[in-house]
């Protein structure tokens, strides 16, 4: 299964949560979903284009993280609102991720996308976007650097990973008894229909290291060309 690694970084994040819509919170870091309007991004293609797109790439494409500094998080109180309106409401707190970097592996399960995957890899690597790509909202631009492309191969058994793992999976806890670190929990989307809605069935949740460690686990997991191991949702 082909398949490329990159890195996404910026000063500020924001992935939100849709159960918290009045102070909306933030995932530790990008979603699957949020890459793939990403992809949208840098390819230039337009939201009514994209309505179609978000079901297909979210079943085509299969993606890993690797968060590669700590979880930052801070609040800031702002709201957009009417002349008329302006001292009757109180700012609304949201939550953003501080100079958020991760590294990301893409893999093409399906060569219906191919096109999309290769031209996305081609932007990429020339640093060229249609669109400035963002971390969630417009006014947090990301930066993308391209690492390597190669094959994953699918294996099962003991692995080790800096990046994420699902609860399917067992982790190895001898191992983090002895480590200098804590593990984090977030629930990722990861398939949007047609209306931009991110399916609550489709929701899966993670365990991750972040400061570029790394854990050790048990299950079906991708080894890429560069001997790397992930998790691949």
């Amino acid at each position: 299964m082909r398949g490329f690694q990159f890195d996404i970084k910026g000063n500020w994040a924001h992935f939100r949560k849709p159960e918290t819509n009045n102070n909306p919170l933030t995932h530790d870091f990008i979603t699957k979903t949020a890459l793939i309007g990403m992809i949208g991004a840098v390819l230039g293609i337009e939201r009514e284009e994209m309505k179609n797109l978000f079901p297909q790439l979210s079943e085509d494409l299969l993606y890993g993280v690797c968060v590669k500094n700590a979880v930052k998080k801070e609040s800031w109180a702002f709201t957009l609102r009417y002349v008329v309106d302006f001292f009757q409401k109180a700012p609304k707190q949201m939550e953003f991720l501080k100079k958020p970097e991760n590294r990301v592996v893409l893999a093409l399960q399906n060569e219906r996308s191919a096109s999309f995957f290769d031209a996305f890899q081609t932007a990429i690597e020339k640093q060229e976007a249609k669109f400035t790509p963002v971390l969630g909202l417009h006014n947090c631009p990301a930066e993308l650097s391209f690492i390597s492309g190669g094959e994953f191969d699918v294996k099962s058994g003991d692995f080790v990973t800096k990046g994420f793992v699902t609860e399917k999976h067992q982790i190895k806890t001898e191992e983090l008894i002895k480590s200098d670190f804590l593990l984090g929990l977030d629930k990722m989307p990861t398939f949007q229909n047609e209306d931009f809605w991110n399916l609550p069935e489709k929701y899966v949740r993670v365990i991750y290291p972040s400061e570029n460690k790394q854990v050790a686990a048990n299950g079906d997991y991708f080894q890429f060309s560069d001997e790397s191991q992930w998790t691949l949702i």
